[in-house]
């Protein structure tokens, strides 16, 4: 069997624990929504919320397990400490923009007889793929470049030439 290099191994156990987060993101935010959506077929007790609130709370729910365990474990680095603001920053972002696609295929799935239970499955295997490369390559990235500024000549004041 072929020796795996140091890189490929760092790659192949960064995804494992990225999909125990996920998985973590995922169940976390799948009861909340059972527990806030829930409906009349269903044993468990629930709030029986809209979808629309259901979904927004539990998600927050589970974005915020989902940053801790991906910041802090998974896409963990020294060269991001410092800069907290600018990673939440771009997590919220890429968040947002999943929320709405999450709740648009819900909802069209909803439209096709679909229960929103089984259309969260469905979605996390899109958002699987999809949210990897989003923070391994822009989220929480190797490095963060420098902002680029215009070379500045040092020019010193009239008064001390």
């Amino acid at each position: 069997m072929a020796k795996i290099n140091k890189r490929r191994r760092k790659l192949i156990v960064q995804f494992i624990e990225y999909m125990i987060a996920g998985g973590a993101y995922f169940w976390s935010g799948y009861l909340a929504f059972a527990f806030l959506y829930g409906d009349s077929a269903n044993h468990w007790p629930s709030l029986h919320w809209n979808l629309w609130w259901s979904t927004i709370i539990s998600n927050v729910f589970g974005w915020t397990v989902n940053f801790l365990l991906q910041r802090y474990w998974v896409f963990k680095n020294p060269h991001l400490k410092g800069k907290l603001a600018k990673v939440t920053g771009r997590y919220l972002f890429i968040t947002l923009v999943d929320f709405l696609l999450n709740y648009i295929i819900l909802y069209a799935l909803k439209q096709v007889g679909i229960t929103p239970y089984i259309g969260q499955f469905i979605s996390s295997g899109f958002f699987t793929v999809w949210n990897y490369f989003w923070y391994r390559f822009w989220v929480f990235p190797e490095r963060i470049p420098a902002p680029r500024h215009p070379a500045r000549k040092h020019i010193r004041p009239h008064h001390l030439r």
